[in-house]
């Protein structure tokens, strides 16, 4: 079966016209959980990683065991005021509002290659900060991994030629 069978398309929410991409049906099953991080695990195989960073939450379910099936480090990138120590943070435009992400000062080191995952590529907001905020450690951002991309929404536009890695297209 194909994987997008396990996404869950729930329309109107979290407000009229939006059609949202529920990826929770996918990770309640382990088997199609574990082969999802497996093919994104093949698509960014040839790249040279030495950290993933991921944007809260979602970005933690996808990014993690995507460090861990790597064999690499994973960086958090949580929303201002959740990290207990020393912070960069940077404001961006959400979907639905604006918002601010935030990374320990010290989770990278200048040169260090950076592969940024999450579940969604959207408009880019998320993502597009996501790569500043490495950058602005000095990190080399490598790539940037998703299980879904909305290709209508024209997210990789905010990514600079970045290599996008995408499992399923909507």
């Amino acid at each position: 079966m194909d994987l997008k069978d396990y996404i869950r398309v729930i329309e109107d929410f979290p407000q009229p016209g939006i059609s949202f991409k529920d990826i929770t049906t996918l990770l309640n099953d382990g088997a199609k959980y574990r082969q999802a991080i497996d093919e994104l695990k093949e698509l960014v195989s040839e790249l040279k990683i030495d950290l993933i960073a991921g944007p809260e939450a979602r970005g933690f379910v996808i990014g993690a065991p995507l460090a861990y099936a790597l064999g690499v480090g994973f960086v958090p990138i949580r929303k201002s005021g959740k990290l207990p120590y020393d912070t960069i943070e940077i404001g961006y435009d959400l979907e639905y509002g604006k918002d601010t992400l935030a990374m320990h000062s010290d989770a990278i080191k200048p040169g260090q290659n950076v592969l940024i995952a999450d579940d969604l590529l959207a408009t880019g907001g998320t993502i597009s900060t996501s790569v500043e905020l490495v950058k602005k450690l000095g990190g080399n951002v490598i790539g940037t991994a998703f299980l879904i991309e909305l290709v209508d929404l024209n997210g990789r536009a905010k990514l600079d030629g970045i290599d996008v890695f995408t499992l399923l297209t909507y």
